[in-house]
This record gives structure tokens, C-alpha cells and sequence, in this order.
């Protein structure tokens, strides 16, 4: 369903339409309030991206898995971009933990997962992806944005993007529902990890949350920041970082970030 203009697309598919079929889908030119992971805003020029939210149900996944929900969009989004690039390009597109989408260090999407859960499983969820097509002018503060425009040098159909993104999802979605595919999570665990961004090599991290604790001194930012590689990511979806001195340290995505 295309909708010319709407505060948020997620918004409006939780007020709306959370009774429709599975991958039910709403897009539109423009969002007066689009948001990202942890509240922050998308910028976005009007008619120029792929703003949309798509609605999950009935997939059976237990919430202590939910972010298998996750990691099936991103590669969903992964596997479409893909298609779009240049052979010698495809190896610069990544998953930036925990699921936007990176060409290099610059951001080319992002995805916002809210679920809703019935007894000990998610009954629905809602993917709302922004993804930064043919915008070549950015304006808001936020540091790397790029396009898919910027990248390839043409300008590209958003319709026909989101097509291909729903084939893909909804192949995912028939292979997780396939009783004989006995290690689709592992499988599907395995792409994400290949697929993430600095999945290899130490990087600079910084811890985001400071001890509330009184007795506690403040830290600095220096102080905060570490040196570490990635060493897994948990089936809840926190981040397993090794240390450049070999301890693990486990982290919500809101509780650390990369330094870019």
C-alpha cells in the first residue's frame, strides 16, 4: 500500500493494520517523523528513497530468538542490494551490528524492528526500513550518509527495490517454516556473522553508559573507549567483543557502539 505522506510508517501500521496478512506492506515518499534505532530521526528527501514498513506474522519464533527476526531483514535487505551493485563493489556492503546496512564506513539503511509478543512468542512484528536510494544531498548532522545513487551513479526504481526485497524476505520466511530444514537458524546466523561490518581485525569501540553508582568517578570519554574484535553475537542479539587482551565483554546494542 503506498501512502504519499505519514508521520512514520511503523507508527502507522501499528495503528492501522496489525490484522493484515503476513508481509503486508506500506511505503510511502515521506515521513514528517521517521525514526532509527535508540529514537534517533532519518533524513530523508521526499521522493528520493525507499521508506517502508512491512508487517511479520505468525513466523513462531520464541522471544529468547527473537532476534533470528533481525538478522532474516538485514540479509534480506543484504542479499537485495547486492543485486544492485557492481561485482567489485559487493564486498564493501555489510551489516552494521546490530542490523543497519554499510557501503565502507558509510550508512546506506536502516532498520527498526518492533515486536509484539503473546506468551513466550513474538505474535507480530514490524520492519521499518529506511533505505537511502536516490538522495545525492544530505543535510542533517548525521556523519556518512550515502546512497545507492552515489554509489552506482544512476538513479534507480524504489518500487522495483522493494519487490525484490519482498521476494527475498518471503523465501526466507517459506524456508523457516519448512519442517525439514532442521538448521535454518544456524545457517541463517552464519550469513549474518559473514556479512557483518569489521567482522575482522581489532577496532575502537566506546562503551556508552556510565555507573550510576555514587562512589563511582566519571569516566571520559578516553576512558570508555577500548580496542576489541567482534567475537560472536548472541541469538537475543547482544555482541560478544574480545578485547586487545583477550577478555570477553557482552553488550545490548544500546550499551556500546563502534568508533567510526
Amino acid at each position: 500500500m503506498f501512502i504519499a505522506e505519514t508521520d512514520s510508517t511503523n507508527n502507522l501500521l501499528r495503528r492501522l493494520y496489525l490484522d493484515e496478512n503476513d508481509l503486508f506492506t506500506i511505503y510511502t515518499d515521506f515521513q514528517t517523523a521517521g525514526r532509527g534505532q535508540q529514537g534517533n530521526g532519518w533524513e530523508s528527501e521526499k521522493g528520493k528513497n525507499l521508506l517502508f514498513s512491512t508487517l511479520l506474522r505468525e513466523w513462531s519464533i520464541p522471544v529468547s530468538s527473537q532476534f533470528l527476526i533481525n538478522q532474516i531483514v538485514s540479509l534480506s535487505l543484504y542479499h537485495t542490494v547486492r543485486t544492485i551493485l557492481k561485482e567489485d563493489q559487493q564486498s564493501r556492503l555489510t551489516i552494521k551490528w546490530p542490523n543497519d546496512l554499510y557501503f565502507q564506513d558509510k550508512k546506506l539503511a536502516g532498520i527498526l524492528i518492533e515486536n509484539i509478543w503473546q506468551a513466550n512468542q513474538v505474535s507480530r512484528s514490524i520492519a521499518g526500513i529506511g533505505l537511502n536510494v536516490n538522495q545525492t544531498i544530505f543535510l542533517s548532522p548525521a556523519p556518512n550518509p550515502v546512497s545507492l545513487c552515489q554509489i552506482t551513479g544512476q538513479e534507480l526504481k524504489r518500487q522495483d527495490i522493494l519487490q525484490h526485497f519482498l521476494q527475498t524476505l518471503r523465501h526466507y520466511r517459506s524456508l523457516l517454516t519448512d519442517p525439514t530444514y532442521r538448521s535454518f537458524d544456524a545457517d541463517i546466523h552464519s550469513a549474518y556473522m559473514r556479512s557483518l561490518y569489521r567482522r575482522d581485525g581489532l577496532y575502537r569501540w566506546e562503551e556508552r553508559e556510565v555507573s550510576l553508582v555514587p562512589t563511582m568517578p566519571q569516566m571520559t570519554r578516553s576512558d570508555k573507549q577500548f580496542m576489541a574484535r567482534i567475537h560472536s553475537v548472541l541469538p537475543s542479539g547482544e555482541i560478544v567483543l574480545l578485547t586487545a587482551d583477550n577478555q570477553k565483554r557482552t553488550y545490548h546494542f544500546k550499551q556500546v557502539r563502534y568508533v567510526l
